[in-house]
């Protein structure tokens, strides 16, 4: 029987690419674990930032599409990006990180349990960080092990992502009855589900928001958010149950790094199932991994095109603090 086993990756848009490598890596201490293209947009960047190996969990992407605009946040999105970090101290360690770097936040406040710090970036994206110290269920990544950020404060992995729907009913119809989510508690307008062996790395937030208009997508926004699956059969199954279900979906894709498909539980909101290999060392070394631009086998005839539309920035220092 198909399972989900916790969130596999997070994709969004950023204005520039080498802005969030400095983000990502110097102020938030992420490994940069692939630096390729979008396999369906070859003139745009897609950065891949992890854990110390890349573990599937820990995995935040970025698009920058050329010529965008700035996004607008509004319903029927994926509204803000979950972050793990250890303990309720790492908490304390990073408020005074942001405010030393000049990072937006906001004052800890306790979320279903946990202790947790928002934040955004220079595109006003939306993020959390969420304390592990009474988590359960899905094991964290492992710190990268160049990062600026002590191990013991650093982040280890995606944690609860908030999605803002204006169909609630059936977005939760899709989680439970197609996903195998359970429903975990109620705040407010907000209801949490976890998936499989639970905890942050299993975990969305749904807000049955009637919020004035919906999300433009843009640069500042989500694009999609990935759940995990073992294998390329699993993954099968999942294409099955959801095409009987009925809703958009692309069928499968082979991305080479992991095989996936994209569907739509309803208006807005883009999910993708992705198998948890073969993962981003495949291809290249962990010395060199991010460093170059890598292209997947069935691109590297296009390289020279490629290469030729692509404002290089250097990735070589992987570190910037």
């Amino acid at each position: 029987m198909a399972k989900l086993l916790g969130l596999h990756h997070l994709t969004a848009i950023t204005s520039s690419s080498p802005k969030m490598f400095n983000f990502m890596s110097g102020i938030l201490g992420l490994h940069l674990i692939k630096k390729t293209v979008n396999q369906d947009d070859i003139r745009t960047y897609h950065l891949y930032f992890t854990d110390d190996r890349g573990a599937a969990g820990t995995d935040i992407t970025f698009f920058d599409f050329p010529g965008q605009f700035q996004g607008n946040k509004g319903r029927n999105s994926i509204e803000r990006i979950g972050f793990r970090v250890p303990n309720d101290a790492a908490l304390a360690y990073w408020q005074q990180r942001f405010t030393d770097h000049q990072i937006e936040h906001e004052p800890i406040v306790t979320e279903f349990g946990a202790k947790t710090l928002r934040f955004y970036d220079f595109d006003h994206e939306r993020y959390q960080l969420v304390s592990d110290e009474v988590n359960h269920g899905v094991p964290a990544g492992t710190p990268y092990r160049d990062s600026p950020v002590p191990a013991e404060f650093a982040i280890s992995g995606l944690g609860p992502m908030r999605i803002t729907v204006n169909y609630f009913t059936q977005m939760e119809k899709v989680l439970i009855d197609l996903l195998g989510f359970e429903k975990v508690a109620t705040e407010g307008q907000q209801t949490l589900y976890e998936v499989d062996s639970g905890g942050h790395g299993a975990q969305v937030i749904v807000a049955d928001e009637q919020l004035p208009a919906d999300e433009v997508q843009a640069y500042g926004t989500v694009h999609h958010l990935a759940f995990r699956t073992a294998d390329e059969k699993e993954l099968r199954d999942w294409i099955e149950k959801i095409t009987a279900a009925g809703l958009r979906q692309s069928g499968f894709v082979d991305r080479f790094y992991f095989k996936s498909e994209y569907f739509r539980p309803g208006p807005g909101v883009l999910f993708e199932i992705a198998t948890d290999g073969p993962g981003f060392l495949v291809d290249e070394t962990y010395e060199e991994a991010g460093v170059h631009l890598e292209l997947p086998p069935f691109l590297e005839a296009q390289r020279a095109d490629i290469e030729a539309h692509l404002v290089p920035f250097n990735t070589d220092k992987k570190v910037v603090d």
